[in-house]
């Protein structure tokens, strides 16, 4: 199953459940077992969902290979990686003082 998220201020986001979820709880929404098929992070709630997000970013553990070294076929998605386009839309959201609304999607 898929999330698109939405904003007047940026392209459409779309990614799996799976990756979508651990970064709406480090922005400090309350996900739980079943993803809620509709969210939203208000423009008021942007600045703490932005910090708590970024922490969770800085607070991983980021892979450094050495770039002969690694098959990037292979290679395993970082949470920085997961959370940038999120992250933009937020930046980009909060600017335009404007809400992030997500759905299921069809994928």
């Amino acid at each position: 199953m898929f999330i698109k998220f939405h904003s007047k201020a940026a392209a459409d986001v779309m990614m799996r459940v799976d990756d979508a979820a651990p970064l709406l709880r480090a922005a400090g929404k309350a996900i739980g077992g079943e993803f809620p098929t509709l969210g939203v992070l208000t423009h008021e709630q942007l600045p703490a969902a932005i910090a708590g997000l970024e922490a969770a970013v800085h607070a991983s553990p980021t892979p450094m290979p050495d770039d002969d070294e690694i098959d990037h076929r292979l290679a395993k998605v970082t949470l920085r990686q997961r959370a940038f386009p999120l992250l933009e839309m937020m930046h980009a959201s909060l600017d335009a003082n404007t809400d992030i609304l997500w759905e299921r999607a069809q994928g």
